[in-house]
């Protein structure tokens, strides 16, 4: 029985002849997200900020957020964030709506101040609510998980680096690596702009993005090899367009399979993953576009080689032949 084609095999998009639209868009989008973050920053969390979490939960019934923010106000502590702990599995203890996670701004004085103003928090709310657990997050802490967060992106854009120009060629390194620079300067943008809040599993939502789109990468790079090999008097734009199209229907299938589940998380999951998700949704999408736009343009800009009868691949393959 033949399998239902969602998208033609057979596809002849001349992405290529898009390539200078493509890339003033794409400067123009990096350019705009930098001047963004200079200009007004991220809305960054708790956990970059520092200051004190506190997970509540109702002793009867669902617990009433509107209730939590007006007693909190009233301690004017400063930036105070309540966010309700909905957990649609039925499993856990707050699958009733009766959870809520308080994040109040990190306050001047140290950490007997932080303590302290645990306390307060805790005597203003009475035995309303139960306290599932609390935790301060103070600067060194903050100044740490901030460092090692950009060593995390910057370590992983060079592996990918690395990476590429061995099994590859140093024009495909290049134009990988710029892709992936692309997709996080982008996500970056979309945060500064919206002022959405920026904490670690955004971090680990930018090395999620940089993974997917290497990999959407590398399946377009190994089709243009093999093509390499294969027509080696066609012009270069041409075989590039053949091998974008070539892989056009994975590419899609995979990304919108990827985004239905990301778009179920973003709707269902809460408030708590709700960053994650939005950063994990926009890289889906700026990581399928760099693919296309950013990483194989820059190959038809630099230039291959033709000839991949040198290459180690080649050398395996010439033996099991022989």
């Amino acid at each position: 029985m033949k399998g239902l084609d969602f998208i033609p095999h057979n596809t002849k998009v001349p992405f290529l002849s898009w390539r200078t639209i493509a890339m003033v868009f794409s400067t123009i989008g990096v350019l705009a997200s930098i001047v963004l973050f200079l200009a007004q920053g991220l809305n960054l969390g708790i956990d970059f900020r520092g200051g004190s979490l506190i997970e509540v939960k109702s002793r009867s019934g669902a617990i009433d957020v509107g209730w939590l923010r007006t007693q909190v106000g009233e301690l004017k502590l400063g930036d105070v964030q309540v966010q309700k702990i909905q957990d649609f599995s039925g499993q856990s203890q707050c699958s009733d709506n009766s959870c809520a996670m308080l994040r109040i701004e990190l306050q001047p004085g140290g950490d007997k101040v932080q303590q302290a103003t645990l306390e307060r928090v805790k005597e203003k709310l009475g035995d309303r609510v139960i306290y599932r657990s609390t935790e301060v997050v103070g600067p060194t802490v903050q100044g740490e998980l901030v460092q090692t967060g950009i060593e995390a992106v910057f370590g992983a854009i060079l592996a990918v680096l690395i990476y590429i120009w061995f099994r590859f060629e140093w024009q495909f390194a290049l134009g990988a690596v710029a892709a992936l620079v692309h997709d996080v300067l982008l996500t970056i943008g979309i945060f500064s702009l919206l002022q959405i809040e920026f904490g670690l599993p955004v971090v680990a939502a930018i090395l999620t993005i940089v993974g997917y789109s290497l990999n959407d990468t590398v399946v377009v790079f190994d089709r243009i090899r093999e093509n390499l090999r294969k027509y080696k008097k066609k012009d270069l734009a041409e075989l590039l367009d053949l091998s974008i199209n070539e892989t056009l229907s994975r590419t899609i299938l995979t990304s919108v399979t990827t985004l239905l589940a990301l778009l179920s998380l973003y709707i269902f999951g809460g408030e708590v993953i709700r960053g994650f998700t939005f950063a994990m949704i926009w890289g889906v999408i700026v990581g399928t576009y760099s693919s296309v736009f950013i990483a194989s343009p820059i190959l038809l800009m630099l230039g291959v080689t033709r000839d991949w009868s040198g290459t180690v691949s080649s050398r395996k393959e010439q033996q099991k032949a022989g």
